[in-house]
């Protein structure tokens, strides 16, 4: 009996230090996943356009605007043009801290476009109770560029 008990309290302390983001001061140069290098800034794919359903594979750059707080698992990274993109790690392989907010990154990875209709913006705003005016105010699409990370680099 102390044994599953002493098995139990060592898996739940597993799983909830697992649960935090990393540690870290998020340094110039430090990198988050798959290491990798980039050669010169003409590697980085800025200005980029990208159709839906298309996906389009290299290195991107941006500040980051905000950090999942539960684990590190997202960002919501501000592109150079101003857009915003949406940033998961690759088969949830790593996690960022949260000091990476209001630092400029490098990622290594590939990104897609997803257009999510009126009808889906509505449903949404609807079960996330808005108001009849919000939801009727809702008359056109919505973009999101979505990046899968295999790697992030703090940049120095």
């Amino acid at each position: 009996m102390k044994n599953i008990l002493f098995i139990a309290f060592v898996l739940i302390s597993f799983f909830r230090i697992n649960a935090q983001p990393p540690v870290s001061d998020a340094n110039p140069g430090e990198i988050f996943g798959e290491e990798f290098h980039i050669n010169s800034q003409t590697d980085i794919i800025e200005n980029f356009q990208i159709e839906e359903g298309e996906t389009l594979k290299g290195y991107f750059s941006g500040m980051v605007k905000e950090v999942c707080s539960k684990k590190g698992c997202w960002i919501k990274l501000e592109l150079p043009n101003g857009e915003f993109a949406n940033i998961k790690m690759k088969d949830y392989g790593f996690f960022v801290p949260t000091e990476l907010v209001d630092k400029q990154i490098f990622i290594k990875g590939k990104a897609e476009l997803e257009i999510i209709s009126v009808e889906e913006l509505r449903k949404s705003a609807k079960a996330a109770e808005k108001s009849q005016t919000e939801i009727e105010e809702i008359n056109s699409p919505e973009k999101n560029i979505n990046i899968l990370a295999d790697g992030i680099k703090v940049k120095g």
